[in-house]
């Protein structure tokens, strides 16, 4: 049941392939009263056999935000808070929630993880590894998508709160 002293809330995080966006996400959504969406599942469930370019990415992901848009905002109207498990990284993917945002009153949070290059590949090679995430990215592809990153700028009007990782062994 919705409890009316939590305002509903978009949960949007920013950082680089294996950063550990998806692992935030479900801590995040653990909270009562919220959903997390991933990308990355409903992509592979929907376009997984159509993707096998940057972009074929492009594409499908924009079909699947044409949908998932507006059921966000239906989410937060009707009281839940959602974690947006999309990438943030670019100023196109954050306009498109900004417009979320703008039309549903709700209030938000954009988590910008501050993980190295470094330590994204080391990730990503375990990731990779492990075979257990929907998509395997190559360094190349990692390298190629890495420069359209873009960090959240103070006049996009985001409430920003950094994530640092701890110290791994």
């Amino acid at each position: 049941m919705h409890n009316p002293k939590q305002e509903p809330t978009l949960h949007l995080i920013c950082g680089r392939i294996a950063a550990g966006k998806s692992t935030l996400a479900t801590r995040l959504g653990e909270a009562d009263n919220t959903v997390v969406i991933r990308e990355d599942d409903w992509l592979a469930g929907l376009y997984g056999d159509q993707m096998a370019t940057i972009q074929d990415y492009l594409r499908c992901a924009a079909r699947l935000r044409s949908v998932v848009g507006p059921h966000v905002r239906e989410l937060l109207n009707a009281g839940m808070s959602v974690v947006l498990d999309f990438q943030a990284n670019t100023i196109e993917s954050r306009a498109w929630m900004r417009g979320i945002l703008d039309t549903s009153g709700a209030a938000h949070v954009l988590h910008l993880l501050d993980v190295s290059e470094e330590q994204c590949l080391a990730r990503l090679r375990a990731r990779n590894a492990a075979g257990d995430h929907p998509f395997a990215v190559t360094e190349a592809q990692f390298h190629q998508i890495s420069r359209h990153f873009m960090t959240p700028q103070p006049d996009e009007g985001f409430n920003v709160e950094v994530h640092r990782p701890r110290a791994e062994a």
